[in-house]
């Protein structure tokens, strides 16, 4: 009986004893999520931003290659046109490859371009945070084993809204953090024709 009362007594205790470290605790704990929750969100958001940027650049590169690829079997006889009918044909494949890819092409489909010698530049900017340039410049050159190559040159220019930036506003009232940033590729090959 004895010692039935003592583990009773000591059983009461730790139970006293469980309560009291738990509401002390539950408080803390609060306090630590409440400091770690914004944390956690700029990091994962973070992440994403870059991931998204990266999986960006890379469709806009593989656009700009597959543009060059096909501009380089591209005659270069209707360049005095205006506007020449196989620099449309080289914006209507890069534009396919980037609404292949779920890409928001900015209205590209419908821009006209404006040129200046070989260089023709088209930009648009429907439901884009900024202005998306392509440029066909069909009369590159570069030089490789001591021989000038007459090469297309495709280059894109897309405007990729940051969400970071946001969050970095909610963390740190009056931050200045870039809320557009221009993700830029090229790709140049030999004109066949």
């Amino acid at each position: 009986m004895r010692i039935e009362r003592t583990i009773r007594e000591q059983v009461r205790r730790c139970r006293s004893l469980w309560r009291c470290c738990c509401t002390q605790t539950t408080g803390s704990q609060i306090v630590e999520f409440a400091v770690s929750l914004p944390l956690l969100a700029a990091v994962i958001i973070g992440i994403t931003d870059f991931s998204s940027a990266f999986n960006l650049k890379f469709k806009l590169s593989n656009a700009a290659h597959e543009g060059a690829r096909f501009a380089s079997t591209q005659s270069t006889s209707d360049l005095s046109d205006t506007p020449p009918a196989s620099i449309a044909a080289i914006r209507d494949v890069v534009n396919s490859y980037l609404v292949g890819d779920r890409v928001n092409t900015c209205g590209l489909a419908s821009a006209t371009p404006t040129n200046s010698g070989l260089i023709w530049t088209y930009t648009a900017n429907t439901g884009c945070p900024g202005t998306f340039t392509l440029t066909i410049d069909r009369g590159n050159t570069f030089v490789t084993g001591g021989v000038t190559v007459e090469a297309t040159r495709v280059s894109v220019s897309y405007p990729f809204r940051w969400r970071f930036s946001k969050v970095i506003r909610v963390l740190i009232p009056g931050a200045v953090y870039a809320g557009v940033s221009y993700l830029n590729n090229a790709s140049a090959m030999q004109n066949l024709n």
